[in-house]
């Protein structure tokens, strides 16, 4: 599939606390689900090109789960980095401002949902990981 999606947020915070909130499993554990219904009980995180990202993904009643796997492939650190999981990637990419720090994810979507539900999904996430960092 050859479209991407790309979502932003910007986070009132400096880049470094932003990629340590983004990047450190500690961290992931507490923002990395859609909706509130949702929880990621653990993450495992090796950043090195050929590590592994790990999250598990779950609805708090128990019915349905899934290990979110991805492989890095770039790192430039506190910039940006590229993992792929399956045939797909994305890039997660850090961005100085002023108000604080922009975080931009551009993902090549699955062929199973619509492309703005995916969208959706998605910038949840990151929303969540806005308040997150925010909170």
């Amino acid at each position: 599939m050859s479209s991407t999606i790309t979502v932003r947020t910007v986070i009132a915070a400096d880049a470094t606390n932003v990629w340590e909130a983004y990047t450190q499993p500690e961290h992931i554990t507490q923002w990395n689900f859609a909706d509130p219904s949702w929880h990621c009980p653990r993450a495992e995180n090796t950043m090195e090109v050929g590590g592994r990202y790990v999250a598990r993904m779950e609805a708090r009643d128990g019915s349905f789960g899934f290990d979110f796997e991805a492989v890095y492939e770039e790192i430039v650190p506190g910039e940006r980095f590229t993992y792929a999981f399956g045939d797909r990637r994305a890039t997660v990419v850090f961005l100085h401002h002023e108000q604080g720090t922009e975080v931009v994810v551009t993902f090549t979507p699955e062929d199973l949902h619509p492309l703005d539900m995916q969208r959706a999904g998605w910038q949840s996430i990151l929303d969540n990981f806005k308040r997150y960092v925010e909170g």
